[in-house]
């Protein structure tokens, strides 16, 4: 009888043991995030953040693309403009045709420095795709502002096409 219940309790200390048995690599705090630090991935240092509220918010636009339109009588155009808010991250959308307006506002991710909105040609010819530039100056697409005709029936659209998040203990990074 006492064999039995010698055997189950070295089978409870040998499990104790190996659950409170911390993974193989050491443990590093920043504030009060705990990261355990595994030989294959670098800890990285803290996140650098852009301030909430811009110092100095531009009036004219800070981005701008335009077509003209096929109206033969007057000079109209597809426009988008991007203009600064008082918040960092955040931009307004203007698109405009042919007198017909839209508005829109766009977040941008805090990638630690200073975002860089671009604007660039959609695949239709009133179409306009919305991003940025991320650190390693590759073009990140999050909206798209475009017409749609349907005969007499025109209707200016800004569609969300990505949402990005940025993670502190994880960045993006080009190869």
């Amino acid at each position: 009888m006492k064999r039995p219940l010698a055997c189950i309790l070295g089978g409870y200390l040998v499990f104790f043991f190996w659950a409170c048995h911390s993974p193989g690599g050491s443990q590093v705090r920043y504030g009060h995030d705990t990261i355990v630090v595994d030989p294959d991935h670098p800890v990285l240092p803290p996140l650098k953040k852009n301030p909430e509220f811009r110092a100095q918010v531009k009036k004219e636009p800070v981005a701008e693309y335009q077509v003209k339109t096929d109206d033969p009588l007057n000079s109209t155009y597809f426009a988008v403009r991007l203009y600064e808010t008082p918040r960092t991250m955040y931009y307004l959308v203007k698109v405009d045709y042919e007198g017909m307006p839209a508005e829109d506002t766009l977040k941008f991710p805090d990638l630690g420095t200073e975002p860089h909105p671009v604007l660039q040609k959609g695949q239709e010819k009133f179409a306009c795709v919305i991003g940025f530039l991320d650190n390693d100056r590759q073009f990140r697409d999050l909206k798209l502002a475009y017409v749609i005709d349907k005969g007499k029936d025109l209707q200016l659209k800004i569609k969300t096409l990505k949402h990005y998040v940025v993670m502190d203990h994880y960045r993006l990074v080009s190869q």
